[in-house]
C-alpha cells in the first residue's frame, strides 16, 4: 500500500504531468526519508532508488524515449515493479505495474463492496492476467496491462472508455449511445457517492492482484473476500505454463488426462467404485501451479456425531505445491448453524475442528474475523487453525521471516495494532486467555469436536438458524431444485403433505 499522501502526489503528477518528481517522490518514501529533506541520497550497489533506461523506442512515434522503473512492497501483498515511460519528442506516456515475483501456484479472487466515498481510495492491483468486474452494471474489464490505482481509479478509467466515441454513436448507433449512455449516468452517480453499494471482483489466475482490506470489513458480513482456487488447464494455458510442460518434459495435455480417467476413482470410473471409509485413492492430476503430472489423495473419514467428509491434498512433487481441503456431502439442510467454543484451557486445543468453506468464524477477544471462502475447508485441531491463520496473516504484513520490519508506508499506529493483534493471538494459540470461538455456516457443514455426548459438553454450543434470503441467493440456492417429490423429480420447494400444509 502506497500511502495517502503518495496517492494524493500520484493524482497531482498526472495533472502536471512531471515525471521526474513523481519518481522522486516515491523512491525517497521507500527509503523513508523526508520529501523536503535537501540531502541527496548516496547511490551504492546496495540501494537504487529507481532505474533509468533510456534509447526506450517510442511505439507512437518511433523515436527514443526513456523507462523508469522503480521496485517497492505493497504491505499484506508483494513487491512491484513501477514502470514509467515517457517521449519528450510526441509526449506520450505509458505507466504500468509489473510483478517482481512469479506466477503464484494458485488464482486469486477478491471481492469487495464499497458503502461510501471513503471507501473509493481503497487500493487495487489489477496485473495484466486480470479479469476485473463492477458487479452492479455487469460490467467486465479484460486482462491488459498491470495498474495500480484505486477504486475510484478504476471508476474513471471505465467511464472514459465508454464515454468515448459517444458522439460518433449518437449519430450512427442511437440504440447503442443510449444503452451505453445509462451505464456512463450510474458511474457518474457512483463517483460522486450516489449510487452505493458498489462491488467490483479482481479474477486473477496468476494471483497476482489484489485489493486493500481494512480491519473494518471483517466486522461487515460479505463485505470483502479472498478466495484462491487452484487453475484449470485452460487458464494454465493462457499463462503459458502448459505450452512450458509439453516444451520440457514432452507430456500432452491429453495423455495426463487420460491417466486420471483411467485411474480408479475418477472421470467415468468414479461411478463404477464405492469410496470404502478410512481407505486412500490415489489419482493422477495436471498440478495446478506447473502443471506437470501430480497426486490428488482422497479419503473418506467418519466424524462422531456429524457426518462423512472427504479429506483431499494435492502434492507435486516437482514444485512443492501442497493444498489440503474438505468436503462435506449430503442434502443441503434448511436451516444453517451456528457453534460456540469456550476454551478455557490448553486441552480445549486439541479439539478437532471442521472449517468449511462456507463458513464465517469469529473469535471476538482476539478481533479475529475469517470471512467465508478466505481458507477454504479445514478439518485440524483448535491449535492448528488458529496457528495457520496467524501465520497467513503475519507473512501478509511483516513477511515470512520472523526478525522482517514492515513496509515503511505503514502507519506507525498500524504496525502497533498488529503487534499486539498478534500478541492476543499467541496467548490463544497458547491457551493462555479464555475466548470464544464462533462458527457460522449457512450450509451446516462445519462441526467442533465434543469431550462428551451431544448436549453434556457445557463448552460447546449450538443452534440451527433460518438463512436470510441473501444467503441463499450466494449460496445459488434461490434457484436450486433440492426437494425430491413424489414423482422423483427435483424442485424448488418442499412438496406438501396429504393435508395440503
Amino acid at each position: 500500500m502506497v500511502d495517502r499522501a503518495t496517492n494524493e502526489f500520484l493524482n497531482t503528477e498526472r495533472a502536471r504531468n512531471d515525471e521526474n518528481d513523481l519518481f522522486a517522490v516515491i523512491g525517497k518514501r521507500v527509503l523513508g526519508l523526508s520529501i523536503e529533506d535537501e540531502k541527496e541520497v548516496e547511490e551504492d550497489d546496495r540501494v537504487k532508488i529507481v532505474d533509468e533506461i533510456p534509447d526506450s523506442l517510442c511505439m507512437n512515434c518511433q523515436e527514443d524515449g526513456v523507462t523508469r522503473l522503480l521496485l517497492t512492497k505493497i504491505p499484506f501483498f508483494r513487491e512491484i515493479i513501477l514502470s514509467s515511460f515517457y517521449c519528450e519528442h510526441c509526449h506520450f506516456r505509458n505507466n504500468e505495474v509489473q510483478f517482481a515475483g512469479t506466477i503464484q501456484e494458485q488464482g486469486a479472487k477478491y471481492t469487495f463492496r464499497i458503502d461510501n466515498l471513503d471507501e473509493l481510495e481503497r487500493q487495487v492491483v489489477k496485473s495484466d492476467t486480470a479479469i476485473l468486474r463492477i458487479e452492479e452494471l455487469d460490467i467486465e474489464v479484460p486482462p491488459g496491462r498491470g495498474r495500480l490505482t484505486n477504486v475510484e481509479g478504476i471508476l474513471v478509467e471505465v467511464l472514459k472508455d465508454l464515454e468515448e466515441g459517444q458522439k460518433q454513436r449518437k449519430k450512427k448507433d442511437p440504440e447503442l449511445y443510449e444503452k451505453l449512455d445509462a451505464i456512463v449516468q450510474s458511474l457518474i452517480k457512483m463517483l460522486n457517492g450516489g449510487k452505493f453499494p458498489i462491488t467490483i471482483s479482481v479474477d486473477d489466475p496468476a494471483g497476482n492482484s489484489w485489493i486493500e482490506p481494512s480491519t473494518g470489513d471483517a466486522a461487515t458480513k460479505g463485505k470483502y473476500s479472498e478466495k484462491k482456487y487452484a487453475r484449470n488447464h485452460a487458464q494454465n494455458a493462457i499463462l503459458g505454463l502448459a505450452e512450458e510442460m509439453a516444451a520440457t518434459d514432452g507430456e500432452t495435455i491429453a495423455e495426463a488426462e487420460r491417466l486420471a480417467q483411467d485411474a480408479p476413482g475418477e472421470g467415468g470410473a468414479m461411478e463404477d467404485v464405492d469410496i470404502i471409509e478410512g481407505q486412500t485413492y490415489d489419482l493422477p492430476v495436471e498440478c495446478p501451479g506447473c502443471t506437470k503430472p501430480a497426486h490428488l489423495l482422497l479419503q473418506m473419514v467418519n466424524i462422531p456425531y456429524f457426518k462423512q467428509v472427504i479429506i483431499s491434498t494435492t502434492q507435486c512433487d516437482l514444485c512443492g505445491y501442497h493444498t489440503n481441503d474438505v468436503k462435506t456431502g449430503g442434502e443441503v439442510p434448511e436451516k444453517g448453524k451456528r457453534i460456540w467454543l469456550d476454551v478455557e484451557r490448553s486441552e480445549d486445543l486439541s479439539r478437532d475442528i471442521l472449517k468449511s468453506e462456507t463458513c464465517l468464524l469469529k473469535v471476538p477477544e482476539c478481533r479475529l474475523d475469517v470471512q467465508p471462502g478466505t481458507m477454504g475447508g479445514r478439518f485440524t485441531t483448535v491449535e492448528g487453525l488458529l496457528t495457520q491463520m496467524r501465520d497467513d496473516l503475519r507473512g501478509k504484513i511483516f513477511g515470512t521471516d520472523e526478525d522482517a520490519q514492515p513496509s515503511d508506508s505503514i502507519p506507525a499506529h498500524e504496525v502497533k495494532a498488529w503487534r499486539e493483534f498478534f500478541s492476543q493471538l499467541d496467548k490463544a494459540i497458547k491457551a493462555e486467555i479464555e475466548y470464544t470461538i464462533i462458527m457460522e455456516d449457512p450450509l451446516g457443514n462445519s462441526y467442533c469436536q465434543l469431550f462428551d455426548e451431544p448436549g453434556k459438553d457445557p463448552q460447546v454450543r449450538s443452534e440451527d438458524y433460518k438463512r436470510t434470503a441473501e444467503e441463499d441467493e450466494d449460496l445459488g440456492l434461490a434457484d436450486m431444485k433440492t426437494h425430491l417429490n413424489e414423482d422423483g423429480e427435483y424442485v424448488k420447494e418442499p412438496p406438501k403433505a396429504a393435508d395440503g400444509k
